[in-house]
């Protein structure tokens, strides 16, 4: 199932959702692997698996510090696709890449999506692309059926909106607040402002928050008024501190809380 089908099928059925984003090649490249299958068997519904960045200027000090790793390592993302197909061999939830914009320029626009399809993904989230320079991306993810998700945040103007709206598939990112990413104890009140403006475009793509969350009760809220919630920091921390063992017991935490 695509994406938008997964978050789709989950919201008609009166279920909410958690999206669980984590670094590839963190700390190795077969550590994020397994890290990835098991949020994948403990339920995420979508896993995102970001793309390491040397300047992950929209990341908060956990995810930085997790690229950093993943680089000293030997992170290098010709070896990219690699650890995708390992992950989505061995899984049945939908892997969308999130990267920035840069690397997948350097890449290839075209080379990059093809490889992305050939080795089992959904689509890309592109958090610093924007509709109007996304041309060469809405084509080549047309050509491949790829799902392309774009972010929607507390500035944008509804013009814009109506921009994100149009062109995503899979789901449109709604952004909580203005800052980096990273758990944060209160939820952003603007997220609820940002869910409404996007679904007042009347869109059937599913709208989905992400930044700042990190408890199970946020999870509840914030799948109140959108069709889902979005986690990263806080599972990078959990396998950090206690590993696949630790990193289970979280995706199990924040999923039941729905």
């Amino acid at each position: 199932m695509t994406v938008q089908e997964v978050l789709t099928d989950l919201a008609t059925s009166g279920e909410a959702s958690l999206i669980g984003y984590f670094p590839a090649g963190y700390p190795t490249s077969q550590d994020s692997i397994e890290a990835c299958v098991a949020m994948c068997e403990a339920g995420i519904d979508v896993l995102e698996l970001g793309v390491p960045y040397s300047d992950p200027v929209m990341d908060g000090l956990v995810i930085q510090q997790a690229t950093e790793v993943a680089l000293t390592n030997g992170f290098k993302l010709s070896n990219f696709f690699q650890t995708l197909k390992a992950i989505t061999a061995r899984v049945e939830t939908p892997v969308l890449v999130m990267s920035y914009w840069n690397p997948i320029l350097q890449y290839g626009v075209q080379k990059f999506a093809e490889d992305l399809k050939a080795a089992g993904g959904a689509g890309l989230i592109t958090p610093d692309l924007i509709p109007d320079e996304a041309g060469d991306w809405l084509k080549i993810s047309d050509e491949l059926e790829l799902e392309r998700v774009f972010l929607a945040t507390p500035s944008s103007s509804a013009k814009r909106l109506e921009q994100v709206a149009k062109v995503s598939r899979g789901f449109i990112y709604a952004v909580s607040t203005m800052g980096i990413t990273g758990a944060r104890e209160d939820l952003d009140a603007k997220a609820r402002n940002v869910v409404s403006g996007v679904k007042a475009t009347g869109t059937l793509v599913p709208v989905c928050v992400g930044i700042g969350i990190s408890t199970s009760e946020q999870v509840v809220e914030v799948n109140s008024y959108s069709d889902g919630a979005i986690v990263g920091s806080v599972f990078i921390k959990a396998y950090r501190d206690g590993g696949i063992a630790k990193l289970r017991d979280v995706v199990q935490e924040l999923k039941a809380g729905n």
